[in-house]
């Protein structure tokens, strides 16, 4: 995995380097800086760049920041996944609209850059999308997004999950933000999607497989995994017995 950090702060720099060389449940790991966007740019630019594997992205820096940034490193041929590694946590809804991978807050404990990485690795094994199935008119979602309003198929999508004051909408191929609630969302679509936690609704089409997962926060559970996603999503104990009933259908 080839990373390159970019942050403004080469004490920054230097705790997420050594950070990384601490990472033990990784690919080998090689790590290159850069002080700015320029820097990164020359580095990561399609004449004579470097092929990086993820960027570990500071947003407040000189200059173009680090969202700026992001957004220009979509335009590549083959853009870099994103992790963004800040001291601020009100530009999360801003991140994951550019389809940053996670999102870090400083101090950064190896722990959590661990479970970044193995986000990464995850969505760079994930197989092609699948193709949504055609659905009747007016069974859509409105979607802001970035300053537009855009129409969602709501057959693409395979789960709503609440983030802090919003909704992350997920589909095969990217992420949304919506406002509104969970509970709302699961009154109005329950026929198309299921409860599996209190912070999650997953495609009913999409359950592909129940099974055992450790989370280092919540401990041995039950996890799920979804058809078009890599991605495990933790299961109530209360709603084990919902997404088995659900396998068996």
């Amino acid at each position: 995995m080839n990373i390159l950090i970019v942050d403004d702060e080469a004490l920054a720099r230097s705790r997420l380097r050594t950070l990384l060389s601490d990472c033990t449940d990784t690919q080998r790991i090689t790590v290159a800086e850069a002080a700015n966007a320029g820097e990164a740019l020359a580095q990561l630019g399609p004449t004579g760049g470097r092929a990086f594997d993820l960027v570990l992205l500071d947003i407040h820096m000189p200059g173009q920041d680090g969202l700026s940034l992001a957004h220009a490193l979509q335009a590549l041929p083959q853009p870099p996944a994103v992790v963004f590694v800040t001291a601020h946590a009100d530009h999360a809804v801003s991140a994951f609209e550019l389809d940053a991978v996670d999102y870090l807050t400083k101090p950064v404990r190896r722990e959590r850059l661990q479970q970044a990485l193995a986000k990464v690795q995850r969505n760079a094994r994930a197989p092609a999308p699948v193709a949504a199935p055609s659905v009747p008119e007016g069974e859509t979602l409105l979607i802001q997004d970035r300053g537009r309003t855009e129409r969602l198929p709501l057959a693409e999508v395979l789960y709503f999950k609440a983030e802090q004051k919003y909704v992350t909408v997920r589909t095969p191929t990217r992420s949304y933000i919506m406002d509104g609630s969970l509970s709302e969302i699961e009154a109005k679509f329950a026929p198309r999607f299921m409860r599996i936690h209190r912070n999650a609704l997953v495609a009913r089409r999409a359950v592909r497989a129940l099974e055992k997962h450790y989370d280092p926060e919540e401990g041995e559970g039950w996890a799920v995994r979804l058809q078009g996603s890599t991605e495990l999503l933790a299961v109530s104990r209360r709603q084990v017995a919902a997404v088995r009933e659900e396998l068996a259908r």
